[in-house]
């Protein structure tokens, strides 16, 4: 079975027939290697792709996923789904122009993805990292917080969890340069969608991870306890006594998560700026 879609120039680049030989062909610069997956940065007629190429995990990788009790990642197949979802989420992220999957057999599936090159953008962690000696404008930190905690919103409210929900992997669309960002213009795209889990509705465990995960990422970011704070407002869409107190149990283990992930990185125990 071979399921290949080309969209926009690749219409005219590839073919369906040959798409998976070209695939293989493809050189540039290698961003990720990994086991049965390669990420390539490639130029084509003067634009900029990512390709990402997968090949067979095998039986013994797909047992061993499920022996952890994790869903193992066969393929580009859950990227191409969790492009098209966020699309009809509200939630700016990368454009899928190419996808195709070969093979029945899930554990020996050779698949790939070619997404265009978000130009001109910047992660939040590289934004942020230097915040705590430079703080930004409140305008644009306020903003930033309210549209990090929408995305978190929305993906969560429509069954949708990202599981590598870190400051890196959202990206802010820089316009004119980084001193130049309009805080009321501001366009953010949640990126690295490969582990992304799709369902009716998402376990408290993930929705814990998730946000644990993003507010360890911006423990070192200068973030004042007032910042946290917003973040609840805005993500729980209640006001902050509300929040707090009927979903007590949820950022405790919130703050647990967060705390955990950063003795582990640093080696040290975080600045406590959240009061459960």
């Amino acid at each position: 079975m071979t399921d290949v879609i080309l969209r926009d120039e690749f219409r005219d680049y590839w073919s369906p027939e040959t798409a998976f030989d070209q695939v293989r062909k493809v050189k540039g610069e290698i961003a990720k290697a990994k086991d049965n997956r390669r990420v390539v940065r490639f130029e084509l007629e003067g634009d900029i792709y990512y390709l990402k190429h997968h090949v067979g995990i095998g039986w013994k990788e797909v047992i061993k996923n499920f022996l952890q009790f994790k869903l193992p990642v066969l393929g580009a197949s859950n990227e191409w789904y969790a492009i098209e979802k966020l699309k009809n989420t509200n939630i700016n992220t990368m454009e899928a122009i190419a996808y195709g999957r070969h093979g029945c057999n899930p554990a020996m599936q050779e698949s790939f993805l070619v997404t265009r090159e978000l130009k001109n953008t910047i992660t939040l962690e590289k934004l942020c990292a230097d915040w705590k000696n430079k703080p930004p404008s409140y305008e644009l930190k306020k903003n930033l917080i309210d549209q990090v905690a929408f995305i978190a919103q929305q993906m969560h409210r429509n069954g949708i969890n990202h599981r590598d929900f870190y400051l890196c992997h959202i990206l802010l669309d820089m316009q004119s340069g980084v001193d130049c960002i309009d805080p009321k213009k501001l366009r953010l795209y949640l990126v690295d969608l490969h582990r992304m889990q799709m369902r009716k509705k998402v376990p408290k465990r993930w929705v814990v991870k998730d946000i644990g995960s993003m507010y360890f990422s911006a423990m070192d970011a200068g973030l004042s306890r007032r910042d946290i704070y917003r973040f609840i407002r805005v993500y729980t869409g209640m006001p902050l006594k509300k929040a707090l107190q009927e979903r007590k149990e949820f950022w405790e283990r919130v703050q647990r998560r967060a705390n955990n992930l950063y003795q582990q990185q640093w080696q040290r125990k975080p600045d406590e700026l959240f009061e459960g």
